[in-house]
């Protein structure tokens, strides 16, 4: 047990930078701001459950994907490891504010009010950086690896999505609060904080898979 909660709490702490959820927050407020208080809370259910069922699919069906398109875990880990880099340099230098994004301009020219699954689950939450590293936790996972217990890995990777999905769940819906308590300055300042993890993991993502690629040539 002890170990489970060990892998659980990895993986929070892994994965909360990465899907942001303040970042989500303040997009939901760009967003809903013709929609009742039932409605917006309506689109924070779905955007948990829509988030929930990305991750999952992507850790059990990501293999699959890899085999098909020929991706090798080296790939996959060094070009993960490019995009998280980038997600954190844009938000450690924000060139726009979150609610201005491409993707929020675009949701506010339709005239459906549903937002929850582009852009708040996805690529806001999340997006191909989360996705990314799932699949190669995921390969690591199969190739042995991890020295933890078959059990709680599949566990974990059930329970893990789903946490981060009650967390995400209660931001949203503290969404007017937490804009209050903390301010448009203070979520740039958590996401700038969170951008600079992102670019550390990355980095550490691409040279993870460097150093598997020339262990895998010996000879060049």
């Amino acid at each position: 047990m002890m170990e489970l909660i060990q892998v659980i709490g990895f993986g929070l702490l892994m994965f909360i930078p990465l899907t942001n959820p303040l970042t989500t927050v303040a997009l939901l407020l760009g967003l809903s701001g013709d929609m009742t208080n039932d409605e917006r809370n309506y689109q924070s259910k779905m955007t948990c459950i829509y988030v929930f069922i990305i991750m999952v699919v992507s850790f059990y069906c990501g293999q699959i994907v890899m085999k098909t398109f020929g991706i090798s875990i080296p790939g996959l880990r060094i070009a993960g490891g490019m995009i998280v880099a980038f997600i954190g340099f844009r938000m450690l230098f924000p060139q726009q504010p979150v609610h201005k994004t491409p993707e929020a301009d675009a949701k506010k020219k339709e005239p459906s009010n549903n937002i929850a699954f582009v852009p708040l689950a996805m690529p806001s939450t999340a997006g191909p950086g989360t996705i990314a590293m799932i699949i190669s936790m995921a390969s690591t996972v199969q190739s042995g690896g991890y020295d933890v217990s078959t059990w709680v890995i599949y566990t974990a990777s059930i329970l893990v999505p789903f946490i981060l999905s009650i967390i995400l769940w209660g931001c949203m819906r503290s969404a007017g609060n937490i804009m209050r308590l903390i301010g448009k300055s203070g979520i740039e300042a958590t996401s700038r904080i969170m951008g600079f993890l992102l670019v550390c993991m990355g980095t550490q993502f691409v040279i993870n898979g460097i150093t598997e690629l020339v262990h895998s040539y010996p000879n060049l």
